[in-house]
């Protein structure tokens, strides 16, 4: 849609083949439905957002940062507000507002839309792009061509990989396709206990054997099979190549804001106000109600044994495991509950200056089918609009330069 925006009016006859009935799905429902469009950083800022080959992004971003996304969704009549973390959102919280936008702009334009029409192939002889085959057999003679179908995520608004099989029968390299900012899946039956369970404030580490894989601070949730919110989406687009060759260890800091030392003074004072009370009796002031039992089962120390009698080492090793909870990531949840795929066209055959394929001329890519990715927070969103202004200012400048020919 972005690409057809900043083609449209130029004396170019732009087309949208959408396979759905209406666009837009997979935006309708980014940012769970009110659309985080870009993230107002610096560039600084958010390429260190940026988990995979953030050097292919340097033009596009540069190019086309989040300012301009806004002052052009801004034109186009909606009207944005910046949030917690300087994520952007439409005043309105809904995602529809922006779709709607783009296609009224498409529309005054002149794009035809095609709605329900899927593509089979991308057809290209001699190295340069013919056109397309729908899937009802029809051949469509195009000049130039964007595939800009995301990756595998949510495959239900359409994402099943369609722009993967196009580039690969046209030559391109497809790297490993992974779900990324998608919800862990944990060994330890004690994890599942603690389903419902949110914590605003902690501290998360992901380590392969002492290298240390991902570390974040913030929210997180407990699930009946492992760890989600936005520390577990986060972590798992960060550990996602190591955790393919087997499982990682990990470990929550349950009271990030207590320095060891600040931590004993508590327990000690806990243990000294409490100390003719069994230890079960004595923790309740320390956690929520649901990580109570999970944390005297991992303890090392007796529920029934009395404060009093518990030794030094005992306790060292309890605070431990509050500043180091302990568990085991085997893998990840699916494709299904991923916001993105990780993965994708491999960068090496398209031109960073263009989305020009190095293969075929006069194809284009955009977006999430490229193998880039980045954090949440409304990144990967700006690197579609970016990726799809360098497209559309490329087929400009090629198609203005063929007309003065």
């Amino acid at each position: 849609m972005m690409t057809a925006v900043l083609c449209s009016g130029e004396q170019l006859d732009v087309h949208i083949f959408e396979k759905n009935e209406k666009l837009g799905k997979k935006l309708f429902i980014t940012g769970k439905g009110r659309c985080n469009v870009t993230n107002q950083c610096d560039a600084e800022e958010f390429f260190g957002n940026v988990v995979s080959n953030r050097k292919f992004l340097y033009s596009s971003v540069y190019d086309f940062d989040s300012s301009q996304v806004m002052e052009l969704l801004e034109k186009l009549g909606v009207a944005l507000k910046v949030e917690r973390g300087n994520r952007v959102f439409p005043v309105s919280d809904h995602s529809s507002d922006i779709i709607r936008a783009m296609e009224q702009e498409m529309k005054r334009n002149g794009v035809k839309i095609h709605l329900n029409c899927k593509v089979k192939r991308v057809l290209a002889e001699n190295g340069t792009i013919k056109g397309i085959q729908m899937e009802n057999g029809t051949m469509v003679p195009l000049d130039v061509i964007v595939i800009a179908t995301g990756g595998m995520s949510y495959p239900s608004t359409g994402s099943d990989g369609d722009g993967y099989r196009f580039a690969k029968e046209n030559g391109h390299t497809i790297t490993e396709l992974r779900p990324a900012l998608v919800p862990l899946v944990t060994e330890e039956e004690y994890i599942k206990e603690l389903q419902g369970l949110s914590l605003k404030n902690a501290e998360l580490k992901i380590m392969d054997g002492k290298k240390v894989l991902f570390e974040g601070f913030g929210e997180l949730l407990f699930t009946h099979f492992g760890i989600s919110g936005p520390l577990g989406l986060s972590a798992s687009s960060s550990i996602g190549k190591k955790l393919a060759q087997g499982p990682l260890s990990g470990w929550i800091n349950l009271k990030p804001a207590l320095t060891e030392k600040q931590l004993d003074a508590r327990i000690l004072r806990e243990f000294e106000a409490g100390k003719n009370k069994q230890f079960r009796n004595v923790i309740h002031s320390l956690f929520p109600a649901k990580l109570i039992p999970v944390m005297l089962k991992i303890s090392g120390i007796d529920p029934e044994k009395q404060v009093n009698a518990i030794s030094k080492a005992e306790r060292i090793a309890f605070e431990e495991k509050i500043q180091k909870f302990p568990f085991t990531i085997i893998g990840t949840r699916g494709f299904n509950e991923a916001i993105i795929t990780q993965g994708g066209i491999s960068v090496k055959e398209i031109s960073p200056a263009t989305m020009e394929s190095k293969k075929i001329r006069n194809l284009y890519f955009a977006g999430e089918i490229l193998d880039v990715d980045a954090l949440t927070g409304g990144y990967n969103l700006q690197i579609a609009w970016s990726t799809a202004h360098t497209a559309a200012k490329s087929i400009m400048a090629e198609h203005i330069h063929s007309e003065e020919k």
